[in-house]
């Protein structure tokens, strides 16, 4: 059953994700359900394979779940028609985990940048090119990255591009898909706190995804925990890191060491 609370802005019901091989089916994410409020930010964590990339690809509909429910802000999101779902794209994005791959190669970072406004049709306010200045300076690079190319810049500077693009039409929602895991730790460090200064600024809701406790400890408020497709723990994430129910929840505080932020 859905909810009408107007504190919840994406909801997941019973998501579920099979796929076919080999003569038989392989069940990625079994029955998946939790909400994430307006204005917070949501952990999902596990060991890789673990569903937590999946789960968020669903929510985005980037694939189909083979059964469950999805809303955004009340909007069956898995029923929505392709103009629907155009509309729906505005208001959330994504960050993936590769800085490298996630940028073209043959673009420029202006070319880069403009691109959202194109698919969209918009012409930001004030114009295309006071818009990409701003954007630049919200991450924390300056204009002159405009007319460059990916490779000319570190890993953290491409997330930060990255992170500037996801923002481009201004979404309200925003998943995080271990967005530091391929960066070095001072680094990832200074990209965590810059996605803290963002939401603070512009009231962004997050789904954080990653394999490290002590990192969504520091950046989240509530947590998710996957196990092998299945959600075995859900709560506030200081609760779960100090007194967590599940003997896996306990193994990755374990595993982690903690993060400089």
């Amino acid at each position: 059953m859905l909810t009408n609370d107007a504190t919840v802005l994406v909801e997941a019901r019973g998501l579920v994700k099979e796929y076919a091989g080999d003569g038989r089916r392989s069940r990625v994410v079994d029955g998946v359900s939790f909400e994430i409020r307006r204005g917070e930010t949501l952990g999902l964590v596990g060991e890789s394979g673990s569903g937590k990339s999946t789960v968020a690809r669903m929510l985005l509909r980037l694939i189909e779940p083979t059964a469950g429910e999805v809303r955004y802000d009340g909007v069956d999101v898995l029923g929505a028609s392709a103009g629907e779902m155009r509309a729906l794209r505005r208001r959330m994005q994504v960050v993936f985990q590769d800085p490298y791959a996630a940028l073209n190669p043959r673009m420029r970072v202006r070319e880069i940048l403009a691109e959202p406004f194109a698919i969209h049709k918009e012409r930001p306010e004030g114009g295309l090119a006071v818009r990409l200045n701003e954007m630049l300076r919200t991450v924390g690079l300056d204009e002159s990255a405009l007319e460059r190319y990916p490779h000319e810049f570190s890993g953290g500077q491409r997330q930060r591009i990255n992170i500037a693009r996801a923002l481009a039409l201004r979404p309200e929602f925003v998943v995080l898909d271990e967005p530091v895991s391929a960066l070095d730790v001072s680094v990832g460090a200074q990209v965590v706190n810059l996605l803290r200064d963002l939401q603070r600024e512009y009231g962004l809701t997050y789904l954080f995804i990653s394999h490290s406790m002590p990192l969504v400890r520091y950046l989240c408020d509530r947590v998710a925990v996957m196990q092998r497709g299945r959600l075995v723990e859900l709560g506030d994430v200081l609760q779960v890191c100090e007194e967590p129910r599940e003997d896996y929840t306990r193994a990755l505080i374990a595993a982690t060491p903690e993060m400089p932020v």
